[in-house]
This record gives structure tokens, C-alpha cells and sequence, in this order.
């Protein structure tokens, strides 16, 4: 009970802390850029945007969602579309409402798919699939925002270029070295060994025992190289075109407000603003994720008013908005729920259109 109790505390607080990060956004960003703006100025914003331009937001929010529900079908076979779209928008609106949710997502996904008459074997691997592949194009994405800005020439400092390219670089084949470890078996053995032998540096009070690493990434691979060897097309291309449709996004909060920096800082933005996403202290870096976006668009010249106002528009498109649609998505899988059994025609692996 007290750690029930600790976790809605913390949760509570989290919760709290996303709303005043928001309502002192202004007071944020003078401190992060100097540029002064107000609540007013941003309303004006709001209130000058079209009707079109709404609806072409609220299109691109909506094929970003279904892209999603490509990585979620190549993951777990067998699942369909509108059961990812209601998956993806329950566990969307957990995650965005609890500062861990995650946890809290996971366990809901697990309560929805046996419901569904998946069986928990597969639905462990495309816990694991899907994280995975997440977690690696959320690395990739800094990179891919690096290498915008360079070609775009908005690093003139030929030292600090050089540094770019190599960090950017370094992200890839980090990447890929990782990729081809689930992939090919002899990779994992080398990743494995290349690991160990770091880990062999480590003060002997917290060095971790011998084969560490080579063990957790075999047991890591066996767990998913099946669906990784058979359905990594589904899952890469479902992936890059979720990206690129919330790219769109940001480029269309940024031509609505008046803060459009160009095409090589959008995606630089666009990355910046992911992976300020992570940031444990807010639900999905509430807060955290609109000053960051505004200091950088304000950074490559933007109008600190319109900056400001296209963050929190585009926070509102990746972050608000799942919330309640998440919630209608859960309420409509209760009631389909009770009005029979589970469907426990599923076996653990059928066909299904990656």
C-alpha cells in the first residue's frame, strides 16, 4: 500500500510540475534565449491559425498513428490494425499521464492482448521488439539532425564540423553494430566480446560476472531474432514513416505560427524535440520538450512569440491530444470486452499483413 500510495504521489507531483513548466513556459524560455514573450502574444498565435491548416494537422496526427500500427502488426502477428490503434492510443494515454509509465503501459498491454487470445510468449517478444526498435531510432534521430544541419551549412566552424560528422557518425555505426547483433549470431558473439571486455575495467566491486554481456545479448537474440529476421522491413519502414509524418507535424506548427526555420533545422528541431521526450521528471518530457523546441527555433532566428507558440502546438499534437483519445481507445475496449468471451481463436504466431 505505501508504495501504491508513493507512486501516486510521484505521479501527482510529475504531473504537477508538466503543468507549471507549461504555464511559466514564457518565463522559460527568456531565461533559456533572453527573448521576451508573453501568454498573449502566444494566444494571438493560436488564434490566428486557419481551419486548413487544422485539419492538415489533425491528418498527419492520424497517419502517424496508423503508420505506428505497422511496427506494432510486424511485432506481434496475428494483431490488426484497429487492435494496434486501440493498443497504441490506451498505452499512450498511460504513459503520458504517469512520469514511469512505461511500466504501466506494458501491464496494459499485456491485460488487452490476452483479452484479445494472445498468449504471453509473443507478447513478451513484441514488448521487447518494439522497445528495441524505438530505442534505436530514437538514436538515430540526433544523428540524422546533425547531418541535416551540416549539409544545410549551419555549423561554420570547420573545427566543430568535423566534431559533428564524427559524432554523427559514431551514432550510426553505433547503431548498426547493434542492428547486425540481432541480426547475424557471430555479431552478437563479437558485440558480446568486445563488451565483456570493457566491462573487465570496471572497479572490481561493481565489474559484473564473466560473459555478462555476451549472455544478455544471446538471450536477448533468441528471444527476438524470429520476428527481427522475418518482419524488420514491416518494423524499420513503419517506424520511418511514423517519424516523418511527426516531422510534418512540427514543419506545419512552424508554418502556422510563423516560426518555419527551413527544412535542415526542422528535422534538427524535430530530433531535439524526441529525444527531450525522455526526460523521466514529466510524463514524456512535458514541458521539458516545448522550452527545449522553443530556445532552439528561437536559436536559428525564429520570432520568439511564434517559436513558442509552434512548441506548444506541437507538443499538443504528440503529447494533449493522446491523452483523451487514449481514453476513448481504452472505454471502447471495455465495452467490446464485456459483451463477450475473449477471442481465443489466436494461436501464438498466425499469418498477418505486416
Amino acid at each position: 500500500m505505501r508504495n501504491k500510495w508513493v507512486q501516486a504521489g510521484l505521479s501527482v507531483a510529475s504531473l504537477a510540475l508538466a503543468v507549471l513548466l507549461v504555464v511559466y513556459l514564457p518565463q522559460i524560455v527568456h531565461a533559456l534565449t533572453g527573448a521576451k514573450v508573453s501568454w498573449s502574444e502566444i494566444g494571438a498565435q493560436f488564434r490566428a491559425l486557419s481551419w486548413p491548416m487544422i485539419a492538415l494537422m489533425a491528418v498527419l496526427w492520424l497517419a502517424s498513428l496508423y503508420a505506428y500500427t505497422f511496427v506494432m502488426t510486424s511485432a506481434l502477428p496475428g494483431l490488426t490494425h484497429l487492435q494496434a490503434l486501440t493498443l497504441n492510443g490506451a498505452g499512450s494515454a498511460v504513459s503520458n499521464l504517469l512520469p514511469f509509465g512505461g511500466a504501466a503501459g506494458v501491464a496494459l498491454t499485456f491485460g488487452m492482448t490476452k483479452g484479445w487470445g494472445f498468449a504471453t510468449r509473443p507478447v513478451v517478444v513484441y514488448t521487447l521488439v518494439t522497445g528495441i526498435w524505438n530505442t534505436m531510432f530514437r538514436f538515430i534521430l540526433p544523428a540524422v539532425g546533425i547531418i541535416a544541419l551540416l549539409i544545410a551549412g549551419r555549423i561554420p566552424d570547420p573545427r566543430v564540423t568535423s566534431a559533428a560528422w564524427g559524432g554523427a557518425l559514431s551514432i550510426l555505426v553505433l547503431v548498426a553494430v547493434v542492428a547486425a547483433a540481432l541480426y547475424w549470431e557471430r555479431a552478437a558473439t563479437l558485440l558480446g566480446r568486445a563488451v565483456d571486455g570493457l566491462l573487465r575495467f570496471l572497479p572490481r566491486g561493481v565489474r559484473p560476472p564473466a560473459r555478462y554481456a555476451s549472455d544478455a545479448i544471446h538471450r536477448l537474440r533468441a528471444d527476438t531474432a524470429e520476428i527481427v529476421h522475418r518482419r524488420w522491413p514491416g518494423l524499420s519502414l513503419g517506424m520511418l514513416a511514423f517519424l516523418v509524418l511527426q516531422c510534418l507535424i512540427m514543419a506545419a506548427c512552424e508554418v502556422a505560427t510563423g516560426a518555419y526555420p527551413g527544412p535542415a533545422e526542422t528535422v534538427a528541431v524535430f530530433a531535439v524535440s524526441r529525444v527531450l521526450t525522455s526526460a523521466l521528471i514529466t510524463p514524456s518530457g512535458a514541458g521539458i520538450m516545448e522550452g527545449g523546441t522553443a530556445a532552439l527555433l528561437i536559436a536559428f532566428g525564429q520570432p520568439p512569440g511564434p517559436a513558442t507558440a509552434s512548441a506548444i502546438l506541437f507538443g499538443f499534437w504528440t503529447y494533449t491530444i493522446e491523452i483523451p483519445w487514449g481514453g476513448l481507445a481504452l472505454g471502447a475496449w471495455s465495452l467490446l470486452r464485456r459483451r463477450g468471451p475473449a477471442n481465443d481463436r489466436r494461436s501464438p504466431e498466425p499469418a498477418s499483413r505486416a
